[in-house]
């Protein structure tokens, strides 16, 4: 009997018909049953008379499966063994209750992300070294477009466009009926009006190449945070009417969903597509949310104003700043008003470009990670520095420029070595944030101090700092500067304690009751 990890993905494959047009006019789904459950999953076509069927167990022991549907003249069905993951195998990322990350099997997931948009639609070359940059980099989770981007430092062809031209027949009447509205972002160009695309009919290269490179960071465990749409067109892609849309959204349930290592956003800086309208994001929400059984994260990036996430089918917060100074200072905040992660995923770049989101210091961006997680939150990266050939990592991926990576590396480090799943801002003076761990508690008559904190102290470069500890408590207090990556032991303190610092900013302060 076949045997597939528990978290893992079984597939079948079953040749069908090819009348008409096998995207949507025939139809195979699986109905898998085990563990005390019966999971009903759609299929898609993969060309050639080829359906597939994907699943991913979500318990141990046999699973039983019957693949129907209009594709194939009779059912097929079989069974499987679903058996004990193994290695980096730890299930799907799912919001827990406080708002933190957890991986199914109760593994915390502190989600340092990072950006390349157009990763995927790059020379193979150029894909490869991006992989190889990412396997030596501190990130687990990269957020990428599935549709190509048009966008300055990115204004060439990709390498293949996720849907087949057409004759005319069939073709999203949207296309057909696209006006001369000016540009809705700066730096755009008019959308093309001659390649033709007929969006009920997906390129099947374009999503095989998506499903290798989702499956090697899985391996790599890394999860895909895939963009379903984005602002940044010049094909006519965000001109398809609301059927060629929900197509589209299906056959990216189907075909991506039991990867363990998907995210769904829904789409990136929402707000600056003038032709979606906020009935048309709920619809997308829902349509995701009853099509995928595995309930995936989810949720809408922003561009200036930020998602209603109190709607049920939104998972965590998908955050973008709009303002340049405090942003990720909000984090606390955010967590009181929505109870759903906070999942900081642009807050401007390391780099040296013209545009004021892409030129900020390594120094500011890692302040900016302290401060999210500290403040319960997480936190994700991008490098936009000037490139002769305008290989971009915040678009393209390639290699890392900057200083912030092996601080970030440093910065998860020390998460990973927090108590509990996940941060809480605690009590300090004005100049510092304080993360308590989880499992800490505060004395009752001391609510300053906690089992395990840590002192933030930013742009502040004190030489020392006074602790008020308990008289009948022993605390470890250690230095820790985020910048260099370095942690020095302070020994072991009660009661009132003058700690020596360096002067430097970027600085952090440890206690940890023995």
């Amino acid at each position: 009997m076949r045997k597939v990890e528990k978290w893992g993905m079984f597939e079948i494959a079953v040749r069908g018909s090819q009348d008409g047009n096998p995207f949507v006019d025939c139809e195979v789904s699986g109905v898998f049953e085990g563990g005390g459950n019966s999971v009903r999953v759609m299929g898609f076509y993969d060309g050639g008379g080829v359906y597939r069927v994907r699943f991913m167990p979500m318990f141990e022991g046999v699973c039983r499966y019957r693949i129907e549907g209009s594709a194939i003249d009779a059912p097929v069905s079989g069974e499987f063994e679903a058996v004990a993951p193994t290695g980096g195998n730890h299930g799907p990322v799912r919001a827990i209750e406080g708002g933190a990350l957890a991986y199914a099997d109760g593994t915390p997931h502190y989600s340092f992300g990072t950006t390349c948009y157009a990763w995927v639609h790059q020379a193979p070359a150029l894909q490869e070294q991006t992989l190889k940059t990412l396997s030596e980099a501190p990130f687990n989770k990269l957020r990428f477009c599935v549709f190509p981007k048009f966008y300055d430092f990115n204004r060439r062809e990709p390498l293949s466009y996720p849907f087949e031209r057409g004759s005319g027949e069939g073709l999203d009447a949207a296309l057909v009926a696209q006006t001369a509205a000016e540009p809705a972002w700066p730096g755009a160009t008019k959308p093309e009006r001659d390649y033709g695309f007929d969006y009920f009919r997906p390129n099947v290269a374009h999503f095989q190449r998506f499903d290798a490179r989702i499956a090697q960071l899985r391996d790599m465990g890394i999860e895909a945070d895939l963009i379903l749409m984005h602002p940044y067109d010049r094909w006519g892609m965000n001109e398809m009417g609301k059927a060629a849309c929900d197509a589209y959204l299906r056959y990216a349930v189907a075909r991506f969903g039991a990867y363990r290592n998907v995210w769904w956003s829904l789409s990136n800086e929402y707000d600056f597509i003038p032709t979606k309208t906020d009935a048309d994001w709920e619809r997308y929400g829902a349509l995701m949310a009853d099509n995928d059984p595995y309930r995936h994260m989810c949720s809408v990036h922003n561009g200036l104003v930020p998602y209603d996430f109190s709607k049920p089918w939104v998972t965590h917060q998908s955050r973008q700043r709009v303002d340049f100074y405090r942003h990720v200072e909000y984090t606390d905040e955010y967590l009181a008003r929505f109870n759903k992660p906070v999942v900081w995923d642009e807050i401007c770049y390391e780099g040296n470009i013209g545009y004021g989101w892409g030129n900020i210091t390594g120094q500011e961006l890692v302040r900016r990670f302290w401060e999210a997680f500290l403040r319960g939150g997480h936190a994700g990266h991008g490098e936009t520095f000037m490139d002769p050939q305008d290989i971009l990592w915040w678009s393209h991926g390639g290699v890392l420029k900057g200083e912030s990576a092996p601080r970030i590396a440093f910065l998860r480090r020390i998460m990973e070595q927090t108590p509990g799943r996940f941060m809480r801002v605690g009590k300090g003076i004005f100049d510092e944030v304080v993360g308590c761990a989880e499992t800490s508690r505060a004395r009752a008559d001391m609510p300053l101090v906690h089992d395990y904190c840590i002192h933030y102290l930013g742009i502040a470069r004190p030489l020392y700092r006074d602790l008020v500890l308990p008289e009948d408590e022993d605390f470890a207090v250690e230095v820790i500067d985020t910048w260099n990556m370095t942690v020095e032991d302070r020994g072991v303190h009660r009661g009132h304690t003058r700690l020596a610092l360096p002067g430097n900013q970027y600085m952090a302060i440890r206690v940890r009751k023995v």
